[in-house]
């Protein structure tokens, strides 16, 4: 079981800055892949970054060149740096975590960005 909280969501203007933060229980180092996630109103959950116990990123067209995952293992954190934020990346942010085959979900932060 992996338990999940994310941290540092509210409401920014456009081409602002967040940086959000997830908080797991368990060792990062233990966890095969970790990821943000965001579900706008109407829409379906999107997966859009993530990054594994190794270090390696993918991000989704979307976000490319304006989000940064990264991890403090000392920590057990994972962070979300949103840059140059536009209206349409307003939405609810789940941290995600992948354990042996088992999808975890923190309880999401709002993210608004108005224009």
């Amino acid at each position: 079981q992996v338990h999940l909280v994310e941290s540092g969501g509210g409401l920014v203007q456009a081409g602002g800055s967040l940086r959000l933060s997830c908080a797991a229980s368990a060792m990062l180092l233990r966890l095969r892949t970790m990821g943000w996630a965001r579900q706008a109103p109407g829409k379906q959950r999107e997966l859009f970054a993530t990054i594994t116990g190794g270090g390696s990123t993918s991000y989704a067209d979307s976000v490319k060149g304006r989000f940064t995952i990264s991890t403090d293992n000392a920590k057990n954190t994972v962070y979300l740096q949103m840059n140059s934020l536009k209206p349409e990346d307003t939405a609810v942010y789940y941290c995600n975590a992948v354990l042996m085959g088992n999808d975890y979900w923190g309880q999401g932060t709002q993210v608004t960005v108005s224009s």
